[in-house]
C-alpha cells in the first residue's frame, strides 16, 4: 500500500512538473487575414511561421484564415472565433469607438492593438477609354467600391462622402471581392475600382497588365479628405511598381496602417510569444515583401487607437520601446 502511494506521488509530482513547463497544453491560435492576392494573407502566414518555428518552446500553433477583410476580423476576435486579425487602423479607431459598423452595438472595449505593420494606399484602379481622371468623373460609371466587411469599402465610402458622390445614384457600385476587380476591370465589366493595399500588390499588377489600358486616379484634394476623416495620412501611389500603367510619376492618395489586433480575452503569454518573435526578427520579416521594408520597431508602435494588450506591452517594455 505504502509502495503504490509513494508511486502515485510521484506520477502526480511528474504532471504537475511538466504542466507548469506548458507541456501538457498546446494552444492553437487563428489569424484572420485577407484574400489571398493581397498583403494581409502573407502578413499573417510569415507571422505564424515565426511562432510555429518555436512551437517546442511556446507550445503554440497558429494558423492562417483568408477573410473578408478588416471587418471580419475586428468582429471574429471580439467574437473569439479569431485570436488575431490584421486591419486597417481605421476600422480599428471605429470599431474602439463605436462608430460606423459598430454604431449600433457600440464601442467594442476589449479590442486591444499589438503593433502597425505597412502603410495602405487607397487606390483607385481605371480603365484609360473610361475617361476617368478625377473622382467627378466616376459619374455614371461603372464602379467597383469593394465587398462587405472589408476595409477598401469603408474607406471608399469616406472618399465618396467627401466629394459628395452616390453609390447607386450618382454612378453604379459593384461590391465585388479585390481579386476579383481586376479581372472585371479587363473584361469591361466595371469601369474603375478602388482598393485599399500595400503595394506592390498582386491584384493591382493583373489590373494593369492586361490588353486594357489602365491608371491610377489621384485622389484630390487630398487635405479635405484628411481634415474630414483625421486616421488619414497623404501617401503617393509607386507606379514604378507596375510598368504598364498609362501614368508616369507617383500618383497622389491618402492611405491608412496595417495594424494587428487582438482581444483582451487571450492570455497574455501567447500575445507576449507572438509580439516578441514578430520584433525579435524584424529585419527577416522585412525581407518578406517590399510593402514591409520600411518597417521600425519604434514606428510599429504607432498608429495605433484600441490599447496595448498586456502580453505585448510586457515585450514592450523589456525592450526598452516604452
Amino acid at each position: 500500500m505504502g509502495k503504490i502511494v509513494f508511486y502515485l506521488s510521484l506520477i502526480f509530482i511528474c504532471i504537475s512538473f511538466f504542466s507548469s513547463l506548458g507541456l501538457a497544453k498546446k494552444r492553437y491560435v487563428t489569424i484572420g487575414t485577407g484574400g489571398v492576392t493581397g498583403v494581409y494573407y502573407p502578413t499573417g502566414g510569415a507571422i505564424s511561421k515565426m511562432i510555429n518555428k518555436k512551437r517546442k518552446i511556446y507550445n503554440i500553433r497558429a494558423s492562417v484564415e483568408s477573410t473578408g477583410g478588416s471587418v471580419y476580423n475586428i468582429n471574429m476576435v471580439i467574437s473569439g472565433d479569431l485570436e488575431f486579425g490584421i486591419a486597417q487602423s481605421d476600422r480599428q479607431y471605429q470599431a474602439y469607438k463605436g462608430l460606423a459598423e459598430w454604431k449600433k452595438t457600440g464601442p467594442q472595449a476589449d479590442l486591444r492593438s499589438i503593433c502597425s505593420l505597412h502603410p495602405e494606399i487607397i487606390t483607385l484602379v481605371a480603365s484609360v477609354e473610361s475617361k476617368i481622371k478625377t473622382l467627378p468623373d466616376l459619374k455614371n460609371k461603372r464602379i467597383n467600391i469593394g465587398n462587405p466587411g472589408s476595409g477598401h469599402l469603408g474607406n471608399a465610402l469616406d472618399i465618396l462622402l467627401a466629394t459628395k458622390l452616390r453609390p447607386d445614384v450618382d454612378f453604379k457600385a459593384e461590391q465585388l471581392k479585390a481579386a476579383e476587380a481586376p479581372k472585371m476591370l479587363q473584361d469591361n465589366r466595371i469601369d474603375a475600382f478602388f482598393y485599399t493595399v500595400g503595394h506592390p500588390n498582386g491584384a493591382i499588377k493583373e489590373a494593369t497588365s492586361g490588353k486594357r489600358k489602365v491608371l491610377f486616379v489621384a485622389l484630390s484634394p487630398v487635405d479635405r479628405l484628411i481634415q474630414a476623416f483625421p486616421y488619414y495620412v497623404k501617401a503617393n501611389i509607386p507606379v514604378k511598381h507596375y510598368p504598364m500603367a498609362s501614368n508616369k510619376s507617383p500618383v497622389s492618395s491618402v492611405g491608412v496602417v496595417t495594424t494587428f489586433v487582438t482581444s483582451k480575452k487571450v492570455d497574455a503569454d501567447v500575445v507576449y510569444a507572438i509580439t516578441k518573435e514578430l520584433f525579435d526578427n524584424l529585419d527577416e520579416f522585412k525581407k518578406l515583401h517590399p510593402a514591409f521594408s520600411r518597417l521600425t520597431r519604434k514606428g510599429m508602435l504607432k498608429g495605433l487607437t484600441a490599447p496595448l494588450h498586456e502580453g505585448a506591452k510586457k515585450y514592450y517594455k523589456e525592450a526598452g520601446l516604452i
